[in-house]
């Protein structure tokens, strides 16, 4: 599976790429909203991971522009801040799961099995 991986923190990005290494996947990561935009305009993913709260513009934004670029790709949100407001907007514009950060290995596994198989939000 190819998946994007966007979110400005390194730790989180660094996290998430030892996770997709071990499971096989293949995987392009990004600090920005703008940059993976860009990398989506050229080619398009199995999977969007996105982070919902970074700077210049939010994954909010990205999911948006995503939808209109590929609009059939899958997006797992995860976010630090699970607000029930940030929940269903993400919903609503497209993202077929949510996943708290901090998250597990084994989390965001299970999380993008249940988003690629189709499972409920």
């Amino acid at each position: 599976m190819r998946v994007l991986v966007v979110d400005d923190d390194p730790v989180v990005l660094a996290s998430c790429r030892r996770v997709l290494e071990n499971e096989g996947h293949e995987y392009r990561v990004f600090s920005g909203a703008l940059e993976a935009l860009e990398a989506l305009k050229v080619e398009c993913f199995d999977l969007l991971l996105v982070d919902i709260k970074m700077p210049e513009q939010d994954g909010i934004y990205l999911m948006e522009q995503a939808k209109g670029v590929c609009p059939d790709v899958p997006i797992l949100v995860m976010s630090g801040y699970p607000t029930s407001e940030t929940i269903e907007r993400s919903q609503a514009i497209g993202a077929k799961h949510f996943i708290s950060k901090p998250f597990t290995p084994d989390e965001l596994v299970e999380a993008m099995a249940k988003v690629v198989q189709g499972g409920e939000p």
